[in-house]
C-alpha cells in the first residue's frame, strides 16, 4: 500500500511539471481555436451551399466533439506520458472523485455523446422543448444551445433531453410543415376558398413545391357563433424562412380575401 501511495506521488511530481501544464494548456488553446476555424468555415460554406445547409452543420457539430474528446486525451497522454501502472493507481482514485464532484457535468457529456449517434434531433431542426421553440444551433460537450423565434440563446443541459419530450419538426430535413391558421364566415364557398388559398401558397418565393398543399375546414363555435377554421398546411423551403413564409401567406390571403370579398366572421360578446 506505502508502495503505490509513494509511486503516486512520485508520478505527480516528475509528470505534473509546470513545463508541462504550460504546453498542455497552450495546446488545448490551439483546439479551442482550431474548432473556432471550423465554425467559420462551415458558416461560409453554409452560405455558398445553402441547399446542403443542415449537412454542413451536422459534420461540423461531429467534428467539433471528435476534435475535443480525442484531442485532449490524445495531447494528455502524449506530453504527460503516464505508464499503465500509474495510471490505474491514480486513474481509480482520481475517477472516484472526479465522478462524485463532476457526476452532473459527466452525465451532460455522456448524454451529448447519446444525443450525437441517436440523433432525436440535429444541429439546424427545429424543434420544441417545453416552452422553448426554435434552432438547434449547437450540440456541445455539456449543453444543447437552442436560437428562439425571438432571436434569444437559451441553453439546455444535454442530460434534459434524455428525460423530458421534445418534439422536432424538420428532423434533420431542410423543408418544414407550416400550419397557417384563418377564420372565415361560415356562408363561404369553401371549394372557392380552396382554390383562392391554394393560389396564394403556390405562388409564395417560399414554399417548397415538392410536397403537398393541403387545406383543411373545420366548423367550430366561437363567441356565440359557428365560424370555419381554415388550416393551410404547406412546407417552406428552408426551415429559416419558417416566420417569413408564414407572415407571406398571412398578408397575401388577407389581401386576396378582401379582393374576393371574401367575408371574416362577425362574432359577438358571451353576455355574463
Amino acid at each position: 500500500m506505502e508502495l503505490k501511495s509513494e509511486q503516486a506521488a512520485n508520478f505527480l511530481i516528475e509528470t505534473f511539471n509546470l513545463d508541462k501544464i504550460f504546453i498542455y494548456i497552450f495546446l488545448l488553446i490551439c483546439i479551442i481555436l482550431t474548432n473556432k476555424a471550423i465554425g467559420l468555415w462551415s458558416s461560409g460554406l453554409q452560405k455558398r451551399y445553402t441547399s446542403k445547409r443542415l449537412l454542413i452543420l451536422q459534420i461540423t457539430t461531429i467534428l467539433s466533439f471528435i476534435i475535443y474528446i480525442f484531442g485532449s486525451f490524445g495531447l494528455f497522454y502524449m506530453i504527460f506520458q503516464p505508464t499503465k501502472e500509474v495510471m490505474i493507481t491514480v486513474g481509480g482514485s482520481a475517477a472516484v472523485a472526479i465522478g462524485f464532484a463532476l457526476k452532473d457535468i459527466v452525465g451532460s457529456i455522456i448524454a451529448g455523446f447519446i444525443l450525437l449517434f441517436d440523433r432525436p434531433f440535429q444541429v439546424g431542426d427545429r424543434v420544441q422543448f417545453g416552452d422553448d421553440y426554435g434552432e438547434i444551433i449547437n450540440i456541445g460537450l455539456r449543453s444543447v444551445r437552442l436560437n428562439t423565434l425571438d432571436d434569444n440563446i437559451v441553453t439546455i443541459p444535454n442530460s434534459k433531453f434524455l428525460t423530458e419530450t421534445v418534439s422536432c419538426g424538420n428532423s434533420g430535413a431542410l423543408d418544414m410543415m407550416v400550419v397557417v391558421k384563418f377564420h372565415v364566415a361560415i356562408v363561404e364557398n369553401l371549394e372557392r376558398l380552396r382554390d383562392i388559398i391554394n393560389e396564394v401558397v403556390i405562388t409564395s418565393r417560399f414554399v417548397y413545391l415538392e410536397k403537398p398543399i393541403k387545406v383543411h375546414f373545420t366548423e367550430k363555435a366561437v363567441s356565440n357563433t359557428f365560424v370555419i377554421e381554415v388550416q393551410v398546411k404547406a412546407y417552406v423551403l428552408d426551415v429559416k424562412y419558417e416566420k417569413d413564409f408564414h407572415s407571406d401567406i398571412v398578408v397575401r390571403c388577407e389581401k386576396v380575401f378582401k379582393k374576393n370579398e371574401i367575408k371574416r366572421p362577425i362574432t359577438t360578446p358571451i353576455a355574463l
